[in-house]
């Protein structure tokens, strides 16, 4: 049953994952609370999502025979084909007193040698006490040839350098840069100029990331040689709030696909009058990643783009279709797991959604701006505005009947949708102006 969530009245659901070859432990990034009775799960296989299964919860626990009957009715078959590849005998089910899932080998499709060096990039202004939970995280990477570069965002204070110098001291993989110029743009671009690695990942600081997250993005380099950008699943690490529940039921696109995907400008590419220009598909900034060599050539990230600027969002979409129509492809790899905490309160998300809608009217007026992209943007322009209206009903129907949206949220978004085009011109002004005083 779909927990009832109101404005005033939450019911909530636990969000949590388990791993098939593992000892059966269900985990999660945020607390289980004693009023969550319904517990969301993700089912993993040396890594790999296979999906949710949604039970009921009790006492921070699932009833695990519940979990994998259900678990092998849906993907028995995945299990085995997996398996099979690794020279593994086919199972017969799947039991909690004798869970005969073994562990990995070297044959695993999700194994992966550390051939690469890998920068990891966090970009964070003013939230300090945030960012502890993601350095957490980021501490228990796996991945042996790592740096892990910590981007200060025009800081107010030096509570962000102390709560990264405490790190730093116990783990040398750490390092502290600050970017004196607001935007987050401007702190990717100096994550950009200051990584050493080979290979480029971003997340954000209201991330947890899972220790075997730059695996799992290395697994998408490895798809095809043509790969310039990975993105990952984004799993919802809390639902407690009525803004936690319509966030997530708006992030549906990026945080419940559980098969991976490649998108080009050839024969991989999406059905639909919007591609390659779709929001919402490729993945998100919270988690994604680049050969750095090549997002150095294009340029990086438009500053007047992104939160921090008057713009407040697009840069994520504007890099990803930069990487298609430089003729890379992009790889979808939900093996590359993170977990993201939305906004709690109402007045959060819909300054957030306000900014999804700056964010991409701001990203189509550069498209429609530069000519070699106007016209095949302009035609797209009444499909454009049919799928705007589609994403709030796409939302209030994952939401369900019995669940009430914040007050507001479609009035906002369309909003930051008319006023985008004008904070655009106004950002790329604001830009010439630092730009000439640095």
């Amino acid at each position: 049953m779909t927990p009832r969530i109101m404005s005033d009245d939450v019911e909530g659901m636990w969000c949590c994952e388990t791993e098939l070859s593992g000892d059966g432990t269900i985990r999660s990034v945020a607390p289980h609370e004693p009023d969550l009775v319904t517990a969301r799960v993700l089912v993993r296989l040396h890594g790999e999502p296979l999906g949710y299964v949604t039970l009921p919860a009790a006492d921070g626990d699932v009833d695990r025979h519940h979990l994998l009957k259900t678990v092998w009715e849906q993907w028995g078959d995945d299990v085995n084909g997996h398996l099979a590849a690794e020279g593994v005998p086919a199972l017969t089910g799947l039991d909690i007193e004798d869970l005969a899932v073994p562990a990995a080998g070297p044959g695993c499709s999700n194994h992966v040698e550390p051939d690469e060096s890998v920068s990891v990039v966090v970009c964070t202004h003013n939230r300090s006490s945030i960012l502890v939970r993601c350095l957490a995280g980021l501490k228990a990477l796996t991945y042996p040839k790592l740096e892990i570069v910590i981007v200060d965002n025009a800081p107010s204070d030096g509570s962000t350098r102390a709560v990264v110098e405490e790190v730093m001291a116990s783990d040398d993989r750490f390092r502290y840069v600050v970017e004196p110029r607001a935007g987050l743009s401007y702190a990717r671009n100096k994550g950009l100029a200051e990584a050493t690695g080979t290979l480029l990942a971003y997340t954000d600081d209201d991330v947890s990331v899972d220790p075997g997250w730059i695996e799992g993005l290395i697994r998408g380099f490895r798809r095809r040689p043509d790969v310039g950008c990975v993105t990952g699943l984004v799993c919802t690490a809390s639902v407690s709030t009525s803004a936690e529940a319509y966030f997530d039921a708006r992030a549906a696109s990026w945080s419940t696909r559980p098969r991976p995907e490649i998108f080009d400008m050839h024969g991989a590419r999406r059905a639909g009058a919007l591609y390659p220009y779709s929001a919402g598909i490729y993945g998100t900034g919270a988690n994604f990643a680049f050969d750095r060599a090549f997002l150095a050539a294009i340029g990086g990230f438009d500053e007047a783009l992104g939160a921090g600027a008057r713009t407040r969002g697009g840069e994520d979409l504007d890099a990803f279709v930069n990487t298609l129509l430089e003729g890379r492809a992009i790889a979808y790899e939900p093996s590359a797991v993170v977990w993201h905490h939305h906004r709690a309160g109402r007045e959060d998300l819909l300054r957030q959604l306000y900014g999804y809608g700056t964010g991409f009217a701001a990203f189509i007026t550069k498209t429609i701006a530069n000519p070699a992209t106007r016209w095949d943007v302009v035609q797209r322009v009444p499909q454009g505005l049919a799928k705007m209206v589609r994403i709030q009903s796409d939302t209030r129907e994952a939401l369900g009947e019995e669940v009430e949206s914040p007050r507001g949220a479609a009035l906002v978004e369309f909003a930051g949708y008319a006023a985008g085009p004008f904070l655009y011109w106004r950002a790329r002004r604001d830009n010439r102006r630092i730009n000439r005083r640095i």
